[in-house]
């Protein structure tokens, strides 16, 4: 069987912690085929084949005795012995994990041996499951999940938490505030990013949170690829929020132009970024429930893009949500 390295010299702090809390029991397949030391070698090969085994615990009245391993059939049929007793030619010398063991050391034992699999006995020294390589992936897979999905909740949690303390006073409006660069995408979608967390943590209908997400972005995109750079202002009100996009330059030569889909001003530049198809714009208004555009060459653009999130917004169906 191919074995698969198991890296222990680096492991993350989280993946080393559940090689400790985890235990043999944990991981290991139970209950599980043995073979009798009466079996031929030849039955055990049925057996492995049958099984899809690569070895096969020999044991008597839940004691381990020995093991065959697909190795040892092959050598029982070049020395014409497949139809003798497993007892005859199992390997007896075998190295076991106990079952309260912590399952860093299936890792150590497999990075030291190099076997396929390993018996498990538990404190009586009774057989009771076999673990694989297999078996313990699968498991820290599982078990890391399981912690991820905690720190999602956590993290989820503590956005909740940050939301709630950063509310204004009654009648007062949340301002968050980004600024955008000339074509500095190391933090573009940073504010589209950040917004929809605070919309997340408010429990705000996932449709409207996905439309906000998609004019925050492409607003933030046409400053970076179009403008000078500029700033990203959101006011958020119990009933509304009011995304403010104000740029520094060039400006729009024909605003009404710029409104219809498919025409761009962009640049070779631009263009050869893969954006200018025209489409920035019109998938804003869109999405929005009210919006406005005010330019001036030489000067810069601002754009307003608003949204309500008491359920009266014109626009909250899916097809604007796409």
């Amino acid at each position: 069987m191919e074995t698969i390295p198991l890296n222990t010299e680096m492991p993350s702090d989280a993946v080393n912690e559940l090689l400790f809390k985890l235990k043999v029991r944990d991981v290991m397949t139970a209950p599980i085929t043995t073979a009798s030391p009466e079996d031929s070698m030849r039955a055990l090969q049925i057996l492995m084949k049958t099984g899809n085994f690569t070895g096969v615990p020999i044991a008597k009245d839940g004691r381990l005795l020995g093991m065959v391993s697909m190795q040892d059939v092959i050598n029982a049929f070049d020395g014409g012995w497949i139809d003798e007793s497993a007892e005859r030619h199992m390997t007896r010398s075998v190295i076991v994990l106990q079952d309260s063991m912590p399952v860093s050391f299936c890792v150590t034992y497999f990075n030291k041996y190099h076997f396929g699999r390993f018996p498990v006995l538990d404190a009586d020294m009774r057989l009771v499951g076999i673990v694989t390589q297999y078996d313990v992936i699968t498991a820290l897979l599982e078990a890391m999940n399981v912690e991820l999905e905690k720190l999602e909740k956590a993290a989820h949690e503590k956005e909740k938490q940050k939301a709630k303390s950063a509310e204004p006073a009654p009648g007062q409006a949340q301002v968050i505030e980004f600024k955008t660069e000339s074509f500095n995408f190391d933090t573009a979608g940073k504010a589209s990013t950040e917004i929809k967390k605070i919309l997340k943590a408010r429990n705000i209908d996932p449709a409207l949170t996905r439309r906000v997400g998609i004019a925050s972005y492409e607003l933030e995109i046409n400053q970076v690829v179009h403008s000078s750079g500029g700033v990203m202002r959101y006011f958020l009100e119990p009933d509304k929020l009011v995304i403010e996009a104000l740029d520094t330059g060039p400006g729009i030569a024909d605003v009404a132009k710029a409104l219809t889909q498919g025409f761009s001003t962009a640049t070779e530049r631009v263009r050869a970024l893969g954006f200018g198809a025209g489409m920035g714009l019109p998938n804003i208004i869109r999405v929005s429930d009210d919006f406005d555009i005010q330019s001036k060459l030489g000067e810069g653009t601002v754009v307003h893009s608003v949204f309500y999130l008491d359920g009266r917004g014109k626009r909250n169906d899916k097809e604007a949500a796409v």
